[in-house]
């Protein structure tokens, strides 16, 4: 079973924050009994602030790390947004048929030709008659040259909006 990070963190604040507070009634009740001056109560007031302030500190790191985290989801979804964007206006534009445009998305996901045809549930001659035809369609020699077009294309466009 696997932790989450951000759980484990919460867990441990939380300990800290019972340890702080059995620590802070063991120095009130030792001021409490004693009326004179002492250093160990003084270490130990200062052992207290220093664990408030720490639980203060990891709290709002844990706050801002939560929040980091979401923007950068947010936007990972926004460039992958962006991306099809990008791929589905260069099939488009190459006027691909529908098994073109299938095997073109599958083949800019990395995917071979025997595994492009398992998935489709065709022979691996009619995959690579459907890449032919998107090499010749897309002005290219190969995969790597379809894919460098399309790279090419996306850092001439900026994906993310600059507000980011």
């Amino acid at each position: 079973m696997k932790i989450r990070l951000p759980l484990l963190v919460m867990g441990l604040i939380a300990g800290q924050v019972i340890c702080t507070a059995v620590f802070l009634n063991s120095v009130f009740s030792d001021a409490w009994e004693d009326v004179g001056f002492d250093w160990h109560q003084v270490s130990a007031g200062l052992a207290v602030i220093a664990l408030v302030a720490a639980i203060g500190f990891e709290t709002s790191y844990l706050i801002g790390l939560l929040r980091r985290k979401a923007n950068l989801e947010r936007s990972v979804g926004m460039a992958s947004i962006a991306l099809q964007e990008v791929i589905e206006s260069h099939f488009i534009e190459w006027q691909l048929t529908a098994s073109e445009h299938d095997v073109a998305t599958l083949m800019v996901k990395g995917l071979s030709i025997a595994e492009i045809a398992q998935l489709r549930g065709s022979a691996e001659g009619t995959v690579k008659a459907h890449l032919n035809n998107i090499y010749r369609k897309s002005n290219t020699r190969n995969r790597a040259e379809v894919l460098s077009t399309i790279m090419d294309a996306m850092l001439d466009k900026p994906l993310l909006p600059k507000s980011l």
